[in-house]
C-alpha cells in the first residue's frame, strides 16, 4: 500500500514538475521578452495583471503547491526506504523541485513581485523597478526552469 502511494506521488510529482517547467519555460523564452518590448508603464501593468489575475487565482496555484507538497511526503519517504535503488532520485528529485523552485519563488520571484506590484508605471522610479525586475525575475525564472526540469527526469528515472 505504501508502495502503491509512493509510485503515485512520483508520478504525480513528475507531473507537476514538468508542468511547472514548461510555465516557467514559456515565461523565460517568449513572455518576458514580449513584456520587454513594451513601454516601461504598459509592461509593468501587464505583469502585474498576470501576477494578480493569471497566477494568484489559477491553477498555478494548486500546481506549484501541490507539487511542494508531494515532493516534501516523497523526500520523507525516502528516508525510510533509503535501501531501495531508485530513493536517490526520488529524494534528489524532491529537493530540486523543494529548493530549486518553491524556495527559489518564495526567496527571490515574489519579493520581486511585490515591488513590482508597489511600482508606479508612469514613473521613473518604476522605469528603474521594471529594468531591474525584467534582468533579476528573468535570471531566477531561468533557475525554476532547469530545476523544475531536472526533478521531471529525477522522478521519470525513479519510476522506471
Amino acid at each position: 500500500m505504501i508502495d502503491s502511494l509512493l509510485v503515485v506521488l512520483t508520478f504525480l510529482s513528475a507531473l507537476g514538475s514538468g508542468l511547472m517547467a514548461g510555465v516557467f519555460f514559456a515565461f523565460s523564452t517568449f513572455v518576458m521578452k514580449a513584456l520587454s518590448r513594451l513601454p516601461a508603464s504598459e509592461g509593468i501593468a501587464a505583469m502585474q495583471s498576470i501576477n494578480v489575475v493569471a497566477v494568484l487565482s489559477s491553477g498555478f496555484m494548486i500546481a506549484f503547491f501541490g507539487t511542494a507538497a508531494a515532493c516534501a511526503v516523497l523526500a520523507i519517504a525516502s528516508f525510510f526506504s533509503w535501501d531501495e535503488a531508485s530513493v536517490i532520485y526520488l529524494f534528489a528529485g524532491s529537493l530540486l523541485y523543494l529548493i530549486g523552485v518553491f524556495m527559489v519563488t518564495i526567496a527571490f520571484n515574489v519579493p520581486l513581485n511585490k515591488a513590482l506590484k508597489a511600482a508606479e508605471p508612469n514613473s521613473g522610479k518604476g522605469t528603474r523597478v521594471w529594468t531591474h525586475y525584467m534582468i533579476s525575475w528573468t535570471h531566477w525564472n531561468h533557475v525554476r526552469t532547469v530545476a523544475a526540469l531536472a526533478a521531471l527526469a529525477l522522478f521519470i528515472i525513479a519510476l522506471r
